[in-house]
């Protein structure tokens, strides 16, 4: 099976490779695109949050992506059968995207470059199993 590098909207299913650009309407929309629309409903929260409450703080956004986490867990046991739960795919896809918006905000309170973290860890990854593999005789 072919390593595929910097290709960020190529996947690997089993064998195979598959082209999964992001969707906004037409456009397809990369990972700094994301982090921005991310931002710009943060942004939203921030001024509903002032006018209400108050503005919450990077730990407490840790803990909504925890309880996210938790929901997504639910909805997963859902779409495997082992339980229910109300919404369907549809709120499998709305809590997938929550947690998304959680690794993106939390990586942009944390000055974190998320895009060029991912590549390092993603090659990091790749370098480990493949020695892992040709450890044991197999092909990467």
């Amino acid at each position: 099976m072919a390593v595929l590098r910097n290709c960020p909207d190529t996947v690997r299913v089993g064998s195979s490779t598959r082209s999964t650009p992001v969707r906004r309407g037409e456009a397809a929309v990369d990972l700094g695109e994301m982090q921005q629309r991310a931002v710009e409903i943060h942004d939203l929260y921030d001024a509903l949050n002032r006018r209400e409450r108050r503005v919450w703080r990077r730990d407490e956004f840790l803990l909504g992506f925890v309880g996210d986490v938790g929901d997504l867990a639910k909805l997963i046991m859902a779409e495997e059968g082992a339980r229910q739960v109300p919404g369907g795919r549809a709120a499998l896809e709305h809590e997938l995207a929550d947690c998304l918006w959680s690794v993106l905000i939390l990586a942009h309170l944390y000055g974190i470059d998320l895009a060029g973290a991912f590549r390092r860890t993603m090659t990091e990854l790749e370098e480990s199993i493949s020695a892992q593999l040709a450890g044991t005789g197999e092909l990467a």
